[in-house]
């Protein structure tokens, strides 16, 4: 399931060794969301994997690859993939890419509900259709929420958002669970996305049943 998702997201999959780099239409269409992904890449705990471009880009992104030193790509892409693809103001991150083939099996939390209902913070807005929230019994106030990215039918991308007041009561994970059951009855592979630094994403993300298997995701993102 996970390759599916991987051919129908970047264009290509799987590397039949090292990253390799394809230049694909899927990355001069809009994403989920409306915006654009000029480049997106995924690679294995070997390093071996697929970086998607425009096809004009291609071959110089994949010049720019091949002559990276071993331990250095990631400084390489950093330093010259946003302008290679047409995105100079743009920048180059990799973080943590995890998949869960079984997701934990913890007690429900939260309510789905239309994204633009009442009470939500505007960071839930965006996604389409339902979002997950978990509300302060009582009072009805937000306390935690999580949102789905479609990136394509066979996988989706699982976003969480906690209150700081509410944090430390486990209602992330449960959220987390409760989605990625949701993905993965439609038939579809749950995906979550950190930083490598955000130390809380990546507990919530192992007791949710996303393991770290060494993966990473490479993308361009607007400078902050």
């Amino acid at each position: 399931m996970l390759d599916r998702f991987l051919r129908a997201w970047l264009g290509s999959w799987p590397s039949p060794g090292g990253l390799v780099v394809v230049g694909s239409p899927l990355r001069e269409r809009p994403r989920w969301d409306g915006g654009e992904q000029r480049a997106l890449g995924v690679t294995d705990a070997a390093g071996n994997g697929v970086l998607s471009v425009p096809p004009a880009a291609r071959d110089a992104v994949a010049r720019l690859v091949a002559g990276a030193a071993p331990g250095e790509l990631e400084a390489a892409l950093g330093a010259a993939l946003p302008a290679l693809v047409g995105r100079p103001g743009q920048h180059c991150f990799t973080g943590v890419f995890r998949w869960s083939e079984a997701p934990a099996d913890l007690p429900d939390s939260g309510e789905w509900e239309p994204s633009e209902g009442s009470g939500l913070p505007d960071w839930l807005r965006p996604f389409p259709g339902e979002v997950l929230v978990a509300r302060e019994p009582g009072t009805g106030e937000y306390l935690a929420g999580v949102g789905l990215k479609p990136h394509d039918a066979t996988g989706i991308e699982i976003s969480v958002g906690t209150q700081e007041r509410a944090r430390g009561r486990g209602l992330a994970r449960r959220l987390v669970a409760r989605a990625a059951r949701r993905i993965a009855d439609a038939g579809a592979v749950p995906i979550y996305l950190h930083d490598p630094a955000n130390t809380a994403s990546a507990r919530v993300a192992a007791a949710s049943g996303f393991p770290d298997l060494g993966w990473k995701v490479h993308a361009l993102a607007e400078n902050a």
